[in-house]
């Protein structure tokens, strides 16, 4: 009876997590890992909870065959989840430009190049827990491209924190992907940025923190404020 009660609870677990496998462009959705490079959890959905880890970045050692869609500044793009956003916890969205002399299929993200260009939180006293989350049961989720930045090549990272474990250091799960993308622009603007791994603590109060007892007041976004054109 152990084991199947184990069983029961190991695909319950696994159940529970998601991933971000298709890039969706001005409402069309492409396919499978196409223009995303294939994250380590393509088959397992679980998340990463080290956030010192080179996961951190895309979740994905290189590029994984993937490649680059052409968009425009001011474009809606994002990515598919699959099955749905499971967990509460808040969405997040960067990008980072590749320097000269590299694609976005060659660039590794690494360095001070992140840049934040979307964040959400959640609204209080809302739900039986408190708080309720703009992303819960998402099966899609997307992300308007600044039109001040300048034109390039790019990485698109998509992140989700699951916060139901997260009321000490390591209880956290982060759920990303990163897109390859062109972009057009007459834009000039290049934020400053941040690296991933690098930009977070697991201490932060917007990865530690106990979402039901004492019921929150207030949240704080990790990492970076949102850029502004």
């Amino acid at each position: 009876m152990k084991s199947i009660a184990a069983a029961v609870l190991l695909a319950s677990a696994a159940s529970a997590h998601y991933t971000f496998p298709a890039l969706i462009h001005n409402g069309q959705k492409t396919g499978d890992w196409e223009y995303v490079r294939k994250t380590e959890n393509f088959q397992s959905h679980g998340p990463v909870q080290d956030v010192t880890s080179p996961l951190m970045t895309c979740y994905a050692s290189g590029n994984q065959g993937a490649k680059t869609l052409s968009v425009s500044a001011g474009d809606t793009v994002g990515f598919t989840i699959d099955p749905d956003i499971q967990h509460p916890g808040p969405m997040q969205y960067y990008l980072a430009k590749a320097p000269s002399g590299q694609t976005a299929e060659s660039f590794d993200g690494k360095g001070n190049v992140w840049f934040k260009i979307y964040e959400d939180g959640p609204k209080f006293g809302t739900s039986v827990n408190g708080l309720s989350w703009p992303s819960d049961k998402l099966t899609q989720t997307t992300v308007k491209i600044p039109t001040c930045i300048a034109e390039g090549a790019y990485l698109l990272r998509v992140e989700h924190i699951g916060l139901h474990s997260a009321s000490q250091a390591g209880g956290a799960q982060f759920y990303l992907a990163c897109a390859q993308l062109n972009i057009t622009s007459s834009g000039t603007k290049t934020p400053a940025g941040v690296a991933l791994p690098g930009a977070y603590k697991a201490s932060d109060p917007g990865i530690e923190i106990n979402l039901y007892y004492p019921l929150p007041t207030s949240y704080t976004n990790p990492g970076p404020a949102v850029m502004t054109c």
